[in-house]
């Protein structure tokens, strides 16, 4: 079995990451699947969520919204719909677009009109990019 597997995170504007890493975390539909190197081959429908990724003694941080993920023994390829890597986020910015986000949640039954499949879907991708970017600062703090 290989000590490694390359990750590939890519969105229709641009790679997000392709690095040889030793562990995967995904946000799947149903929960998270841990995949390590020689992983049965699977095709899966992505949630939204933090993707992580070890590589030696640090993690890496993307923030997922949706897409579809392939695994096979020695590759990892993510296809998301957006993804950021939490160094790219703003966590005062995240944290503004989750407050708005919420607020949309709580004051959206005045309005018939209201597309809720929306609403939870911004508030669920501002967590996620939250998520990412402070996990992401506490583990460059670590680092350094």
């Amino acid at each position: 079995m290989a000590d490694a597997i390359t990750l590939e995170v890519v969105t229709p504007e641009r790679e997000v990451v392709r690095e040889s890493v030793d562990e995967v975390q995904l946000p799947g539909l149903s929960g998270y699947l841990g995949i390590l190197p020689g992983h049965t081959p699977l095709l899966t429908e992505l949630g939204i969520g933090p993707l992580t990724y070890k590589k030696g003694s640090g993690t890496g941080y993307v923030a997922v919204m949706g897409g579809f993920a392939e695994v096979l023994p020695e590759r990892v390829t993510v296809l998301a719909e957006a993804a950021e890597r939490s160094e790219e986020i703003d966590a005062a910015r995240a944290r503004t677009d989750l407050a708005e986000a919420e607020k949309k949640l709580n004051t959206g039954g005045a309005d018939p009109n209201t597309d809720w499949d929306a609403v939870l879907k911004s508030v669920a991708s501002a967590r996620a990019r939250l998520e990412a970017a402070t996990h992401g600062e506490r583990s460059a703090t670590r680092e350094t």
